[in-house]
């Protein structure tokens, strides 16, 4: 039977794969079409699975480049704890074989002294408080800088104390189970002081650049810590300049390279700022590790972290010098960046260090930021507005409290968790625990980069799938008080910020019986 008397008669036949129903009704493209479109269908199938698939395997390989970096860090830190401590044995040793070649016949003598180092070291890094000390040792000088000479870093001492009276307790002892009932020490209540036990010898002094004033009061600061008190000082490079340029009377001022200042923590007893809260911010910086004691001068705008007026240094300098002075601990946050392509090694340049805050916003783009949050793995919520501010309790007067943040008092350890503008009216601000660890991550499915700044600079951008983890440094940054801790706090905000400043009520009716 022909396909023409097939057409004649009205009826069609059965193709063998059951697709075409009748020749008559169809053309070849479509009949193509209808062929092909089950198998079209089935390739997006496999393509969505496939692509879920990738993703999982993205997430496996960030948490895996996520533990990498936890890893790593905690490596870093005990490499870093090992060197300092085998190169203090070395230097022990290398001063018991010079001391034993220039006096051969004191043995007894020698035996002596090496009882009384002991004898101090215990006494230095006894039970209880916590303490510094350490032994320098420096290079060959440059003619062009004058470095720090081989001495003996001053060892200090903290104590806790609550209202001035000092105290033995350890700073572990915190929780105590007796009897059947917990206590707990009341850390917050209790001011912390620092006494010295020797004599500051080395102080580094900051300053805010491009202020005349600072400039004045730099140089007679320096004159002074130098003829009156018999300290050594270290500047900045360009402060360096500076005072040579007034005078060659100042020649004795040292500073150093910039591969040296990674070693700064080593030579400096004490840190004095010239300047406002950026100077401190800046000081901070410059220590990746431990900080020494910081004495902030109010040189600049608003001073929350600066309690010291500058026309009186010399009285402020003489009381912190010979001790004992009370301090702040201002807490640090460290952050990692991780991108998503890292699957094989965790990028990130080196620990971020701040004092104040890290921000992540979206920059110049016009689409919302998306971020997914993570408090030790467990997800706390998506932000979409105009970015997230991480914040200390130091920085809780900064940004975060433009950003509708609450003031928290600086030696309170937490982390303040602040949206920016956020696209909902039930998102508040939140206040973490210091021993948890953030992470903040760019989703796959974001419209728009996003950018995180660090202490308002080193600003990074962050792609699809890369990611911020945020957790509290080790390293605290000692500041001196004025009065105290509490009472310098509430000062600043009242001075700075004019808290809570109204006219009072007005009363000219009876009072209530």
């Amino acid at each position: 039977m022909s396909p023409r008397e097939l057409d004649s008669n009205g009826s069609g036949s059965m193709s063998e794969n059951g697709v075409i129903e009748s020749l008559s009704q169809i053309n070849p493209e479509k009949a193509v079409q209808e062929l092909m479109q089950p198998c079209v269908q089935g390739i997006d199938d496999h393509l969505i699975e496939f692509s879920e698939a990738l993703r999982t395997v993205a997430k496996a390989l960030r948490r895996a480049a996520e533990a990498k970096a936890t890893a790593k860090a905690e490596a870093a830190e005990w490499k870093r704890k090992y060197e300092l401590e085998r190169a203090r044995n070395m230097q022990l040793e290398q001063t018991g074989l010079s001391s034993g070649k220039d006096n051969c016949e004191c043995k007894g003598e020698k035996t002596d002294n090496l009882g009384k180092d002991s004898e101090q070291s215990e006494r230095c890094c006894g039970k209880h408080g916590i303490c510094s000390h350490g032994v320098l040792h420096n290079g060959e000088t440059d003619p062009d800088y004058k470095v720090v000479r081989d001495m003996r870093k001053a060892s200090f001492k903290l104590l806790w104390g609550c209202k001035g009276e000092s105290s033995d307790q350890h700073k572990h002892d915190i929780v105590s189970f007796e009897s059947g009932n917990i206590t707990t020490a009341e850390r917050s209540s209790k001011q912390i002081s620092l006494k010295w036990e020797s004599d500051p010898q080395t102080v580094l002094i900051l300053t805010k650049p491009n202020s005349n004033s600072v400039r004045i009061l730099c140089a007679e600061m320096v004159r002074w810590l130098k003829e009156q008190k018999g300290l050594d000082i270290i500047v900045e490079p360009r402060v360096r300049t500076e005072l040579l340029t007034e005078s060659s009377h100042y020649n004795f001022v040292q500073t150093w390279k910039d591969e040296e200042i990674s070693l700064l923590h080593t030579k400096v007893d004490l840190v004095v700022t010239l300047g406002g809260d950026g100077t401190v911010l800046w000081a901070a910086s410059m220590f990746k590790g431990p900080v020494p004691p910081v004495v902030p001068f109010s040189l600049g705008s608003l001073g929350f972290m600066t309690p010291f007026y500058s026309e009186r240094y010399r009285e402020y300098l003489s009381a912190v010098l010979s001790g004992p002075v009370s301090i702040t601990l201002r807490h640090r946050l460290q952050c990692h960046v991780i991108r998503e392509c890292a699957k094989n090694e965790f990028e990130t340049e080196e620990p971020i260090l701040v004092l104040n805050e890290v921000t992540i916003d979206r920059g110049i783009s016009s689409f919302l930021t998306n971020l997914e949050c993570y408090c030790d793995n467990s997800f706390v919520t998506s932000v979409q507005g105009d970015g997230l501010i991480l914040s200390t309790t130091s920085g809780s007067t900064a940004y975060s409290l433009a950003a509708g943040g609450s003031m928290v008092h600086p030696q309170v350890p937490g982390i303040l968790f602040t949206p920016i503008c956020p696209h909902s009216l039930s998102f508040r601000p939140l206040i973490l625990p210091e021993y948890v660890t953030l992470r903040v991550q760019v989703p796959f499915n974001s419209r728009g980069h996003a950018w995180a700044s660090f202490d308002g600079k080193d600003r990074k951008k962050l792609a699809a799938g890369d990611a911020l983890i945020v957790s509290m440094a080790p390293w605290p940054v000692p500041t001196a008080c004025q009065v105290d801790s509490t009472s310098d706090f509430l000062r600043s905000i009242h001075e700075g910020l004019h808290w809570n400043l109204r006219k009072t009520q007005s009363f000219d009716g009876t009072r209530d019986p």
